[in-house]
């Protein structure tokens, strides 16, 4: 389940990362207004209480509303890290964009490329390689923060730890035992994301 949650909402969290990054420096006075104000809630406000507000408070909201807006466990757990994680990959991709020389720029729009062709063709192969430490960073941290699903009832691993907990009164070696278990798993993350961050920059070397 701990593995599950990480993988869904690193995955969530990237696409809605890119979004927002993307839509705050957008021209549209909408699309950055509606971006900025989702980075900014969801960065300026608690995960916990993020993840008990969909998984509580919204059926409530919905049933005001007369629509059904009950969340599955997995489902509040998975879209509260993604728009927690999502937020702060946002700026993540927004700097990583603003970083690109505006010498690169100035020859695109020389070429005649639309703001669109300049985005996905100049502008993000150069930048993501840029994003990719950082993300490491967020991806560590969304494993982390996967513990706290625990409290809405899912079945992960700081779930049946306690449980465990309660079984046997065995507070020192579970919890220890947990302690390295996440561990381990930041271990392999870490190195997965490393040979994607040699990958990309490999990718933006080639195309160069």
């Amino acid at each position: 389940m701990t593995i599950k949650l990480t993988v869904y909402s690193s995955v969530f969290g990237t696409i809605f990362a890119f979004a927002c990054g993307v839509g705050r420096l957008s021209e549209n006075y909408l699309i950055k207004a509606l971006s900025v104000s989702l980075i900014e809630i969801f960065r300026g406000t608690s995960l916990l209480v993020q993840l008990f507000w969909l998984f509580f408070a919204l059926p409530v909201v919905g049933k005001l509303l007369g629509i059904n807006l009950q969340l599955s466990p997995i489902i509040a757990g998975t879209l509260a890290l993604s728009l927690n994680i999502g937020a702060y990959g946002a700026e993540v991709v927004r700097g990583a964009l603003q970083a690109v020389p505006p010498s690169q720029l100035e020859a695109a729009k020389a070429l005649d490329f639309s703001p669109r062709q300049t985005l996905w063709r100049i502008s993000v192969p150069q930048a993501i390689p840029e994003m990719m430490p950082s993300f490491g960073n967020l991806a560590i941290q969304n494993l982390k923060d996967t513990a706290l699903v625990s409290l809405i009832g899912l079945a992960d691993l700081a779930f049946r730890a306690e449980q465990l907990r309660l079984l046997t009164q065995e507070s020192a070696t579970i919890y220890t035992l947990l302690l390295f278990m996440y561990f381990g798993m930041a271990l392999v993350l870490t190195a997965l994301m490393k040979l994607l961050e040699r990958y990309t920059s490999r990718w933006r070397a080639g195309r160069s």
